[in-house]
């Protein structure tokens, strides 16, 4: 629940940057320049056809930049909460495990050579491996918000939640 709070104001930093844009969107460039502007700018050549016709343009262009923003402020929010989240993605984290790995055991915390965290959380155990950033896969449950770990080159996985 506490990650929920935040990602809270990510999603209203997100909605509060794009705002301006929309506005811009909906407000003809004459309304928006000064009158000194407007002339610099040899706006007011234009026929009320032309400048119509431009802030017909200008218009596309600001929803689809907010359009762009919006959908890149998504995946970086997705992909930085990954793991706290599910977000529907059944792709597998592929990362390395910074350090030494000694085998799973429940309440063991690995960290990932990408910033995150996971902690066992099963009594899955695998005796005997010892190695040096081994590459590993987490990857979520069917159905829930669990993920798995394996280690590559061994079939047996652990239940981890993801802390950091």
């Amino acid at each position: 629940m506490s990650h929920l709070r935040s990602l809270l104001p990510l999603a209203l930093l997100a909605a509060f940057a794009l705002s301006p844009l929309a506005v811009l969107a909906q407000k003809p460039i004459e309304r928006d320049m000064s009158p000194e502007e407007f002339k610099a700018a040899g706006l007011d050549k234009l026929s009320a056809e032309e400048l119509a016709k431009l802030n017909v343009w200008l218009g596309r262009k600001i929803d689809t930049a907010a359009t762009e923003a919006a959908s890149l402020a998504k995946d970086k929010v997705e992909q930085e909460n990954r793991g706290f989240f599910h977000f529907g993605k059944s792709e597998p984290i592929v990362a390395r495990i910074s350090g030494e790995f000694r085998g799973f055991g429940k309440g063991r915390n690995y960290t990932l050579d990408n910033g995150q965290v996971w902690t066992q959380i099963d009594t899955a155990t695998l005796v005997g491996a010892k190695f040096d950033s081994p590459e590993i896969r987490i990857t979520p449950s069917i159905s829930g918000n669990s993920w798995y770990l394996a280690v590559k080159g061994y079939n047996t996985r652990a239940k981890v939640e993801r802390v950091k």
